[in-house]
């Protein structure tokens, strides 16, 4: 079941579901805009290595925009803080935005209950396309889960900014 938009302004004024800042005029029928944050990152060298951290370049959006380019993935982040210990958030890219050519998450919509954070997109331009620093670039969906909650207390935890993969983090022990 997934949550309609008066139920995601309830959620919120009663603390089921935290979305800092929170604005009502971001709630849709049935999800919640969130805007890009101030800052990119992307991934310095040509080759992406899963088993090593990566270097990578910080990019601060400047107030005229920035270029995207093809062929380059760019991590950035939401401008709100968002998470709930009840329901499980998924992250879309809009409509709109897509019809620009940008894929704003690439293979990971889910969020775990109980994360709490700003959430890292992973966006990828099929042309160049110039972001801003505020503008309503995805929206997230609350739905209702079955099951006792394991709430989630992994890497990404509190997340301020993007957040490049740590994914040879989980690797370690395997190669170790």
């Amino acid at each position: 079941m997934i949550l309609t938009g008066p139920e995601i302004t309830e959620s919120v004024t009663d603390g089921r579901i935290a979305i800092s800042p929170f604005s009502p005029d971001q709630v849709n029928p049935n999800s919640y805009n969130v805007r890009l944050g101030g800052t990119l990152m992307s991934y310095r060298d040509k080759v992406v290595d899963a088993y090593r951290p990566n270097p990578t370049e910080t990019i601060q959006l400047p107030e005229d925009g920035y270029v995207l380019q093809p062929d380059q993935l760019y991590l950035g982040h939401t401008e709100e803080r968002i998470g709930s210990d009840i329901y499980v958030p998924l992250l879309f890219g809009r409509s709109s935005v897509g019809r620009l050519g940008l894929f704003v998450e690439i293979t990971a919509p889910i969020g775990d209950i109980g994360f709490h954070g700003q959430w890292t997109l992973m966006l990828s331009p099929v042309q160049p396309l110039r972001v801003y620093r505020g503008m309503k670039i995805g929206q997230i969906m609350f739905f209702v889960s079955s099951g006792e909650i394991d709430l989630y207390a992994g890497k990404y935890q509190s997340a301020v900014g993007p957040q490049e993969s740590r994914y040879w983090r989980d690797t370690m022990a395997v190669t170790s």
